[in-house]
């Protein structure tokens, strides 16, 4: 009797992606203002503001490319992530073919061509899994529907929508924020402020779990940390005239120097350094916080291939492989019934 073939597992990991040098900017720009997840507005209107929009911000965008070498690094660590998840899938699941596939939302690859890739691949089995911990209709939401929009492949499908409460992912958090601080000779008293990247207000009070993902996230990475700190949850990159959620990363950290305290920045929802972190984070905020005479600055670098990390990305793909099928969360986190938006509350 000939032997089973093995299981073919495909892992499509979604980001945001980026510019992969100087003259994609304003495209990446455009397809990122566009998106109707970003720009509610029917597609007569969202085009021509997308190019409106994308033209006026590309040249402070491009500088700020410009100050990381002109290019997004997001691309490049991504496959990284995708390299070893899929050597710590070898391991823990020998008896199966797993390939892992990059889909990117605004840059490519986008999700046609990863589709195009996984249907080649013809898996069994397909594991949709977002580089975003906490859900939100601007990042997995759109990222999922447009995969939707893009697959016409077989194998059954199983996307996971959040992770907030995974333990090692808090873990990786926590072991990044003790080693930059020990690095840094473990400066006291200092506050430790988690950046998350903003969102509107507006978005959260329709429904939209993000802000209340990002709170659980921040307070398991707190529990997992061996000393007790003061800490704060903020926001960073806020653009346009809309209220956003805050405070600001910037108003956290002049709150922070202004009591006497230095601060430590973790990019809670960020799991790979880009132009938010590198730009942001590292030169802008950190050159505000010395001008006010801050005691100290130390920034916890993003996930990237931490181990724990990837071992937490295995994770959720064991966990969606043991689940019938469509949207769901990993590590058993449930939305409360307000955040309507929340996509397995929704399919449920």
């Amino acid at each position: 009797m000939a032997a089973e073939a093995p299981r073919r597992i495909a892992v499509v990991l979604f980001n945001l992606g980026g510019p992969d040098g100087p003259g994609a900017v304003r495209p990446f720009l455009f397809n990122l203002f566009r998106d109707p997840a970003i720009l509610t507005l029917p597609a007569i209107a969202r085009y021509p503001l997308a190019a409106l929009i994308a033209a006026l911000r590309a040249p402070l965008a491009s500088r700020n490319y410009g100050r990381i070498g002109g290019a997004s690094p997001l691309l490049a660590e991504t496959e990284q992530q995708a390299r070893a998840l899929k050597g710590r899938l070898a391991v823990e699941m020998p008896d199966a073919t797993v390939e892992v596939v990059i889909a990117m939302r605004y840059s490519r690859p986008f999700s046609r061509q990863a589709a195009a890739k996984v249907a080649a691949f013809a898996p069994d089995e397909i594991v949709l899994l977002p580089l975003y911990p906490q859900f939100s209709t601007t990042t997995t939401g759109s990222s999922l529907a447009a995969w939707r929009a893009a697959y016409r492949g077989g194998g059954r499908a199983r996307a996971v929508c959040c992770y907030p409460l995974a333990a090692r992912l808090a873990q990786a958090h926590a072991e990044r924020v003790e080693a930059a601080w020990t690095a840094a000779g473990r400066p006291a008293p200092v506050r430790l402020i988690f950046s998350a990247h903003g969102l509107p207000e507006q978005v959260v009070a329709a429904g939209d779990p993000y802000q209340a993902q990002v709170e659980a996230t921040a307070a398991t990475v707190v529990d997992r940390l061996g000393e007790v700190l003061d800490w704060r949850i903020a926001y960073q990159s806020r653009v346009g005239p809309m209220t956003w959620l805050g405070p600001t990363t910037l108003e956290a950290i002049e709150e922070a120097i202004a009591e006497g305290l230095g601060v430590i920045v973790c990019p809670i929802a960020f799991v790979s350094e880009h132009v938010e972190t590198l730009v942001e984070l590292d030169h802008d905020y950190r050159l505000r916080a010395e001008a006010l005479g801050c005691p100290a600055y130390v920034r916890a670098p993003a996930l990237g291939v931490a181990e724990a990390f990837i071992e937490a990305l295995a994770g959720l793909v064991r966990e969606a492989l043991a689940r019938p099928g469509g949207a769901g969360p990993g590590s058993t986190f449930t939305c409360a019934a307000r955040w309507s938006k929340c996509p397995a509350r929704r399919a449920a």
